[in-house]
């Protein structure tokens, strides 16, 4: 992605909450950090981009990455998941968005904010103008 900047990455608080779990006095239960939202897991089974990393807390199934997006000029897509492939082709279509990568376990519920960045090509656009969903028509 040619247009990736400000980016952040937070593998020191995801050491610091894996190294909480380990430590002795255990501050931090693994039900604390095991705590996914059940739509969470759904969406990372159903569209979920396979990590090369296991799960550290059961190491038993891969991590799945979920790019969320968001951004005044993404108008009502914001706050969607995207795949990377779609993120490519999206930073040539707007002018600024932030994505923020989240790993999920499908298996115990593990998950994290690893990344979060900026794309577009910065050039100021409008909003799309709103369509009507699914759920503005069966409420």
């Amino acid at each position: 992605m040619w247009s990736k900047r400000d980016e952040v990455d937070y593998a020191l608080q995801r050491r610091n909450t894996l190294q909480a779990l380990r430590r002795p006095q255990r501050r931090l239960s693994t039900v604390d950090a095991c705590d996914a939202d059940p739509m969470l897991v759904r969406s990372a089974y159903h569209h979920g981009e396979e990590s090369p990393r296991p799960c550290p807390i059961c190491g038993k199934e891969p991590l799945l990455n979920l790019n969320y997006v968001f951004g005044d000029q993404l108008g009502q897509y914001s706050g969607r998941i995207k795949s990377t492939p779609e993120l490519v082709e999206m930073q040539d279509e707007y002018g600024e968005f932030k994505v923020f990568v989240v790993e999920v376990c499908v298996e115990c519920g593990w998950n994290h904010l690893i990344r979060s960045y900026l794309l577009g090509d910065g050039v100021k656009r409008r909003p799309p103008r709103r369509q009507q969903t699914v759920e503005d028509i069966y409420g």
